[in-house]
């Protein structure tokens, strides 16, 4: 039977499933689905599959941005610690050298001190033997004036250097 719709099964008072209108729905839903499959999804799909490898990208760049980050920082701290080795030896080597020179210095002023102190006594011994060689010979002049104004008389220059020899073994004898 015909009831204004292809082909009805079942009752034929209308309340049977119509299976052409069911079959003819499933086609265009199926030719729907190819056509959206084709030109939606697939696109969609594509952007989606794109924007995930973008993310993945985005996230492997980002983790070995960060791990040449760590790399970097660490070397950063070695190098820090390098520097404040360096700098450690650096001032433990100046405060030797300090010290050396200081030792140095210390040394050359004692040495320096020693060779003024055994300066100074020579020129003493050199000072006090011109002094007694001056106060010989004004003793020895005195003597002899004074001894020629007791005899009254001009002693002759050799008997005055045997007078002034003799006095000198005598001043000599009472040192």
């Amino acid at each position: 039977m015909l009831n204004g719709s292809l082909f009805v099964i079942g009752e034929a008072n209308g309340h049977g499933i119509p299976w052409g209108d069911v079959a003819f729905q499933l086609v265009i839903f199926l030719i729907l689905l190819a056509l959206l499959r084709k030109y939606a999804l697939g696109p969609v799909m594509g952007i989606m599959k794109q924007r995930e490898d973008h993310i993945a990208n985005q996230l492997d760049s980002a983790e070995k941005n960060n791990a040449d980050a760590m790399k970097l920082v660490e070397e950063q701290k070695q190098e820090l610690v390098a520097a404040r080795t360096e700098a450690r030896e650096l001032l433990e080597k100046a405060r030797k050298q300090a010290d050396v020179q200081r030792e140095e210095i210390v040394a050359a002023a004692k040495a320096e001190a020693e060779n003024l102190k055994e300066s100074a006594k020579r020129e003493i011994t050199r000072e006090k033997e011109l002094a007694v060689q001056s106060v010989q010979q004004q003793v020895a002049s005195l003597s002899v004036l004074i001894a020629s104004k007791v005899l009254e008389k001009e002693v002759k220059s050799e008997d005055q250097s045997a007078i002034f020899d003799q006095y000198l073994k005598e001043v000599g004898e009472a040192k």
